[in-house]
């Protein structure tokens, strides 16, 4: 099992079966009308026209050309979604509570989080950071190692993840803080394990970063309308550009907010016929998980989505092979692809012992007698 070193960027994307993956880091998860509407026409020119919603609230054309790639660079540049340097788009690993306010406390960390990235310490390329400062936490699912939270007071924290308090600061001092526990978990060799959660189930943390518990864990979002616009959900996180660009423009919807639960918040948004998109809480796609599998992933030996759509319920999770990338945490049921079969794992990870092996399609769809 192979299992890559970074997140793909823009600048650094990643070969998969159907070509380059590029990722786009939308700055607080949100795209103007033209962003992303030029987006959409990208990936259709340049790319395959399917659009990723990522686990950490960005986008990623799918199916580029690696001729192309400095050519979508370029308009990517003109649409205002490339960061000046790869180094800096690797900086930029940050996602944000979706239902911020111009203005609010979510906006003005991260406008002054941005200015004290260059001053962070290196650090393994999937660290990044969570501002989840609405009046409850929506991110604690969502995969951050730095947490930036309220407490039930309503006070500033910022919480390693992984430790169950964190250390009360202020807006003022936020961007010193990160810092300051960069730079704890660099000189405590935090980069051996990789990932704060990790390195702390073998590191005690300070007893300063321990002081407060955040406020209780919100609900997410669910589609339907909301004070904002109107919320979607996207099948397994993938979409047809053309049937997002349709979307935008027949919901005269101004911008588009990227949350990490393949779901979309269209601002401003009108009510219209989205068939291609989830529209009901209810919906058993939207808590079934499935990669791209087979052919577009080239680690994947099997079809994923038309068997995952075809069984999908909550707690089904179709893996085109044992790294797990679309669910990497235990599920009720995996299916994970292995020489063209399935193995069925239950209660597990992708890559923990199948309770069966070298199943078919066909033995999967077929009733029990």
């Amino acid at each position: 099992m192979t299992v890559k070193g970074w997140c793909p960027g823009a600048w650094r994307p990643m070969m998969s079966g159907d070509g380059l993956i590029m990722r786009i880091r939308p700055r607080l998860g949100r795209l103007d009308r033209a962003q992303i509407l030029g987006l959409c026409a990208l990936s259709q020119s340049e790319g395959n026209g399917i659009l990723d919603l990522t686990s950490r609230a960005n986008l990623q054309m799918r199916g580029v050309q690696e001729s192309r790639h400095e050519q979508v660079l370029s308009a990517l540049f003109d649409l205002g979604l490339l960061d000046g340097t790869a180094e800096e788009e690797a900086r930029r690993n940050i996602v944000v509570t979706p239902s911020w306010e111009t203005g609010d406390l979510t906006t003005r960390l991260h406008d002054t989080l941005l200015c004290a990235l260059p001053e962070m310490p290196d650090l393994p390329a999937k660290m990044g950071i969570a501002i989840d400062t609405g009046p409850n936490p929506l991110l604690s699912d969502t995969s951050a190692d730095f947490r930036f939270e309220r407490t039930t007071a309503g006070t500033l924290i910022l919480r390693a993840d992984g430790a169950d308090k964190g250390k009360e600061i202020t807006a003022a001092n936020a961007p010193a803080a990160l810092i300051a526990l960069a730079n704890w978990f660099v000189a405590s060799d935090g980069r051996t394990a990789g990932r704060m959660s990790k390195h702390l189930k073998t590191t005690t943390l300070p007893p300063e970063w321990t002081q407060q518990p955040p406020a209780a864990t919100a609900l997410r979002v669910s589609p339907g309308p909301v004070g904002q616009g109107h919320v979607y959900g996207a099948p397994f996180g993938s979409m047809d550009a053309s049937a997002l660009a349709a979307l935008i423009q027949d919901s005269q919807a101004t911008a588009l907010r990227v949350t990490p639960w393949r779901l979309l918040l269209l601002e401003n948004a009108q009510h219209c016929d989205a068939r291609d998109f989830i529209t009901q809480a209810s919906d058993p796609l939207l808590y079934t998980h499935a990669c791209p599998g087979a052919p577009a992933c080239a680690s994947a030996t099997v079809d994923t989505r038309s068997l995952a759509r075809a069984l999908a319920k909550p707690g089904l999770h179709v893996s085109g092979c044992a790294k797990g990338c679309a669910h990497p945490r235990p599920a009720t049921t995996t299916l994970v692809g292995r020489d063209g079969a399935y193995d069925l794992v239950e209660n597990g990870h992708p890559w923990d012992a199948p309770r069966a092996t070298g199943l078919t399609a066909t033995d999967l769809l077929t009733p029990a007698s």
